[in-house]
């Protein structure tokens, strides 16, 4: 698990791409401390595992599912990328509960300056849209935002000046792709809303759970 709270900003070193999936090598500083083969580390938001180490860096592979639902396949050589290992038990609770699973990809349609801040609007399809509420939580590129306006076809975020230093997001233009991962909470309930009540179902049992994917 993640909070959306960007440790570093990486580079891609190499990549490796195959006909439906491939790895990737990413230089990294911070994130390496205490990093053993196997571990969690979101890049982009995406939760990848370490297979390879090296001293400045650490090499991940991306399978296909992962190239459908997020931004990594359009990665190069010398892109830069959001990098947040996985929270410990006794760490602090600074963004919001990120999975490091994309729900899909949304479009940066408009960038705009404000005083000190930086507006950026996120073209989405109705599928992202309908679990996005004003001042709820959202991810974009693994970086845990307060989503400050939302309409039928995009959303907004205003980014602060810290948010703007420590990661890839206003380095971004108009036209660029973003992972976006909805609030969890938000896709929980969709589904509890979705299934038969426990009235209509007598009660609720391990089945039930496990029938309506919670076990």
């Amino acid at each position: 698990m993640f909070t959306g709270i960007v440790e570093e900003v990486g580079r891609v070193s190499s990549v490796v791409s195959g006909s439906r999936s491939g790895s990737i090598w990413l230089q990294a500083e911070k994130v390496l401390s205490g990093t053993k083969l196997g571990d969690s580390i979101a890049v982009n938001g995406v939760c990848l595992t370490v297979t390879k180490l090296s001293a400045d860096g650490f090499c991940a592979d991306v399978m296909p599912e992962t190239l459908r639902r997020s931004n990594l396949g359009r990665l190069r050589k010398g892109d830069n990328v959001n990098l947040e290992r996985a929270m410990p038990a006794d760490g602090r609770f600074g963004g919001h509960i990120v999975s490091g699973h994309i729900d899909s990809t949304g479009t940066i349609t408009q960038m705009k300056r404000e005083e000190n801040a930086v507006w950026v609007t996120i073209g989405a399809e109705q599928e992202i849209l309908s679990l996005i509420v004003e001042k709820g939580s959202i991810a974009i590129d693994g970086i845990s935002l307060t989503v400050a306006a939302v309409t039928d076809k995009d959303f907004s975020v205003s980014v602060i000046p810290h948010t703007a230093e420590m990661t890839t997001l206003p380095r971004k233009k108009t036209g660029d792709i973003v992972n976006l991962e909805n609030d969890i909470l938000a896709k929980y309930i969709q589904r509890l809303m979705k299934a038969p009540s426990a009235e209509q179902q007598g009660h609720i049992d391990e089945s039930f759970l496990a029938r309506y994917g919670y076990l």
